[in-house]
């Protein structure tokens, strides 16, 4: 294994950071390179608020929370830690772009983001992507998730729509079809 190749992947626990994950592992495993998943986190009410009043006891409590939702994105995007990998992780404290594109600072390195769904209140926030691909000094592969990930979070079903596609909608409005059948 190469000492010097990293793929460093932001995770947080969203389906578009799960997918990320996933194909993160997949290019560490090709490119015989270390995986290095980063957390970053903000405390509650955002930095300066907690600055002001620092508790330490609540940052240890955030930061072992941070910790807690590294090990679950594993679980959850890749069923536990992949076999025949170097795994890295980091859990560090800021705002997710800029920690991203800080420790992702060698050119041999790549950076894998998720990215989110589009349109409604997605576009009032800060895209994490966006970030990365603009501010990043190594190539950022921006990971969108896959159409089934996309369904399943708003609820899939599969009764046909007029126009023949598949219907998304509510799972009580789904049993009543198939139950009055």
């Amino acid at each position: 294994m190469s000492a010097e190749r990293r793929v460093l992947v932001g995770v947080h626990g969203s389906l578009g950071s799960l997918q990320a994950l996933r194909f993160a592992t997949e290019e560490a495993l090709k490119r015989d390179a270390r995986l290095v998943p980063i957390i970053a986190w903000v405390p509650p009410g955002g930095d300066l608020a907690e600055r002001r009043q620092p508790v330490y006891s609540l940052r240890q409590i955030w930061r072992e929370a941070a910790v807690e939702r590294l090990e679950v994105a594993f679980d959850q995007g890749l069923g536990g830690l992949p076999a025949g990998l170097v795994i890295e992780p980091l859990v560090i404290r800021g705002p997710a772009g800029p920690v991203l594109v800080d420790h992702a600072d060698r050119p041999d390195d790549l950076l894998v983001v998720g990215t989110g769904r589009r349109g409604g209140l997605r576009r009032l926030r800060r895209s994490v992507g966006r970030y990365c691909l603009a501010k990043a000094r190594c190539p950022v592969i921006a990971v969108p998730p896959s159409d089934l990930l996309e369904a399943a979070s708003r609820g899939l079903h599969l009764w046909p729509r007029k126009d023949g596609a598949p219907a998304l909608g509510r799972p009580d409005a789904w049993l009543r079809r198939t139950s009055s059948s």
